[in-house]
């Protein structure tokens, strides 16, 4: 007897294949039976000719710490989601060192949440038994994240790593992908990672061909340096022999709309030479991060407190008041290609500036009678450097290119945010790929939106058995109705759970039925499986 069957289904089977009616059987958290299945079973699904879809995988968010804190999971579980890969952009809670875990946590903790709680774990290992051992509805895989390995070993000293400091992260990296991690996420537009050369990066891709291991990055730069940034990461992947992976690509800033189409021939050239490149890319025309992520780099050498003293010199804070006046050659600008009134207040850590939250930066100097970037500077001090920002800079058109495009997957890219307005895309990713992109504008068909959700980032990620209906595979499965699927999170009511998912299946146990998430807790972590050939 199964344990499960979802009856009367269009069945997409993650493959990209036209769907087809049928049934899907599942005994012992795994998929028994696909197509017309006679079997008895001890509960059954009335799908009434919705999709059967294998689970939802977000190939890229910053779920990290929110997992411990709900490990239900109902924002990701509610969109259809079944996996979450976390450690992107070179931000993890793992790898620290006592000495400097202050340095590390004011660096995650405005993208990944802050905790109440002392983290029981320094090495990467350590962190994902503690997340093995905490049982979240989901299932979660990690990348070994560059910019913990570098506070770790160097802070945020910005300088090349000594030989010495180099090998230590080295062994850092091998310790974490030894014990399953699926690779290395370097976020070369986040200080300390922004503080590293090509050549120190691509001697520390050295490392991951032994493991059969992916690097993953966010870019050095989005917006004028948007080409120059594609180059280099495929430079550094060629040269360790690794596989790359470009993550959220977009062209930021009104003058630099329409390059995602070079950037996309740049990857189409490295394939053709036989680079194995992808990309993924949210939804949306509005990104989300810190802060202090529009700052000049030099600003954030010390971490958090060292950008908030620089604040407080006159001399310093005029300076980065005139930088952020004008196109820079070595960084992007974002604040002066965009416009002070397109960086959007999302989070702040304080209850006093809980009132400026959906605001942006250019009403609030205004209010305040500031120039906008000394208001910028006086938020961050009264806030600690602990505000999260929207940022609208980018247009729908390129959007809707690199979700087109091929060799690209969607993932969320989404931030924790405990407070304030989060980006929709929190609540609202998954649904709205099939409202917007297949039933609306039709720029994916339906069964190209599942694969692109589903096996496509089970194989680049190497989840093992997942992303597929196909006997043998994890019971992950999310069913919806294609009518009326539908994100409702807006950037003015991010927090509303969307509409059409009637079902997610994790492991063969329903966890959602209707809109009742049922306590299921039958999620895990995922090992690389390169880690136990090692």
């Amino acid at each position: 007897m199964l344990d499960l069957i979802i009856r009367n289904g269009r069945i997409a089977d993650g493959t990209g294949n036209p769907w087809f009616f049928g049934d899907v059987g599942v005994k012992d958290g795994r998929i028994a039976a696909v197509g017309r299945v006679e079997q008895e079973a001890r509960s059954v699904i009335d799908a009434h000719r919705q999709v059967i879809a294998p689970g939802f995988i977000d190939g890229h968010c910053h779920s990290d710490l929110m997992i411990f804190d709900h490990p239900h999971s109902e924002i990701k579980i509610r969109q259809g989601v079944t996996t979450e890969v976390v450690g992107n952009c070179g931000l993890a809670p793992a790898p620290f060192v006592k000495e400097r875990a202050e340095l590390l946590q004011s660096y995650v903790q405005p993208v990944l949440g802050k905790t109440d709680w002392a983290w029981p774990w320094e090495t990467v290992e350590q962190y994902m038994e503690h997340l093995a051992r905490s049982g979240p509805s989901e299932n979660v895989a990690t990348y070994v994240a560059h910019g913990a390995l570098r506070i770790a070993v160097m802070g945020f000293a910005n300088r090349p790593a000594a030989p010495h400091e180099l090998e230590r992260m080295k062994l850092m990296l091998e310790e974490g992908l030894r014990a399953g991690a699926i690779g290395l996420s370097i976020g070369l537009l986040y200080a300390p990672g922004s503080y590293t050369a090509k050549e120190e990066i691509a001697e520390l891709c050295s490392i991951l061909p032994k493991y059969d291991g992916l690097f993953s990055t966010h870019i050095r730069g989005e917006g004028n340096n948007l080409i120059p940034s594609v180059k280099e990461v495929i430079w550094i992947a060629e040269k360790a022999g690794v596989p790359l992976h470009i993550s959220h690509l977009k062209a930021a800033g009104k003058r630099n709309w329409g390059k995602v189409l070079e950037a996309l021939e740049l990857i189409e050239d490295a394939r053709a030479r036989g680079m194995d490149v992808t990309c993924d890319v949210y939804p949306y025309h509005a990104g989300s991060t810190t802060l202090t992520t529009v700052l000049p780099p030099w600003v954030l050498e010390g971490g958090i407190e060292g950008t908030l003293e620089a604040f407080r010199d006159p001399s310093l804070r005029a300076r980065i008041r005139e930088e952020l006046g004008r196109e820079q050659d070595d960084w992007d600008n974002l604040v002066c290609s965009t416009g002070w009134q397109n960086v959007v207040i999302s989070a702040v850590h304080t209850e006093k500036n809980r009132h400026l939250e959906g605001k942006h930066i250019a009403e609030i100097s205004e209010e305040r009678g500031q120039h906008p970037a000394d208001c910028m500077m006086d938020l961050l001090l009264e806030e600690e450097g602990r505000i999260s920002i929207v940022y609208f800079h980018m247009s729908d058109d390129d959007v809707s290119q690199v979700v087109r495009y091929e060799k690209s997957l969607i993932a969320s890219d989404s931030l924790t945010c405990e407070t304030g307005k989060p980006h929709p895309r929190l609540y609202g990713t998954f649904p709205r790929v099939f409202a917007k992109y297949v039933r609306d504008q039709r720029v994916l068909s339906l069964e190209e939106a599942v694969r692109k959700l589903t096996s496509f980032p089970a194989q680049r990620f190497k989840l093992g058995k997942r992303g597929l209906i196909v006997p043998g595979y994890a019971a992950d499965l999310t069913v919806f109705n294609p009518d009326t699927i539908q994100d409702l999170a807006t950037f003015e009511e991010p927090r509303q759970y969307p509409n059409g998912i009637s079902h997610v299946i994790v492991a063969g146990k329903t966890t959602l039925t209707g809109d009742r998430h049922t306590h299921a807790r039958e999620g895990g972590l995922i090992r690389a499986a390169s880690c136990c050939a090692h």
